[in-house]
């Protein structure tokens, strides 16, 4: 049965206030640490997690046009100009009311999640912090990933493959079995790892 839209937007609240708890006992030179998003430090991945906060949907629909409706190109460009903010501002920035209640356009809640969860394992994973998220948001993560609008986003190839998480009574794809912790199918499905035996 799929969660309701509110319990989902609750789960991103918990979501992004958690990782703001996590990220403020982080040491200055952690914000510094390179992420698992390629060129992006700490910083860059909440720089861009708190867009919504920093950039109006004017400036965002400006700053697309610049970038030659080029997604890719606005938000890296955005995430090195608000990642010049201090943590705190940053920090002050995820735990906005407005930012926990955001939506991408045409992702809705779950949208917003996935967002929250795999920005999260960006910095956690490439840190080597010992924090996962809870199971029940990740079932929600990953059916929101393999959803078909998020496999093209994405761009992962399954052909041929069955994930099947090892702690989670999930799975998906007819295949070869890869079987993992959910939250490394997370990340397998986000383009974060690749898709091993």
């Amino acid at each position: 049965m799929r969660p309701a839209p509110t319990e989902v937007a609750d789960q991103v609240a918990a979501e992004l206030s958690e990782l703001a708890d996590l990220l403020a006992v982080l040491p200055t030179a952690a914000w510094d640490a390179p992420s698992l998003c390629p060129g992006w430090r700490v910083r860059e991945v909440v720089a861009h997690l708190t867009l919504p906060m920093h950039a109006s949907a004017p400036v965002v629909v400006l700053g697309l046009i610049r970038a030659r409706l080029r997604w890719d190109v606005l938000a890296d460009r955005r995430a090195r100009l608000d990642a010049r903010q201090t943590p705190e501002q940053l920090l002050a920035a995820l735990r906005a009311p407005r930012m926990q209640a955001w939506t991408p356009p045409g992702g809705g809640a779950t949208g917003a999640l996935i967002h929250a969860v795999i920005h999260g394992l960006d910095i956690t994973e490439a840190l080597d912090l010992d924090r996962r998220p809870p199971m029940a948001r990740t079932r929600i993560v990953l059916d929101g990933l393999t959803a078909p609008r998020s496999l093209s986003h994405f761009g992962v190839a399954l052909q041929g493959l069955q994930l099947r998480a090892e702690d989670l009574d999930w799975s998906y794809g007819i295949g070869r079995v890869v079987n993992a912790p959910a939250v490394d199918l997370a990340l397998i499905l986000s383009g974060r790892h690749p898709a091993s035996p």
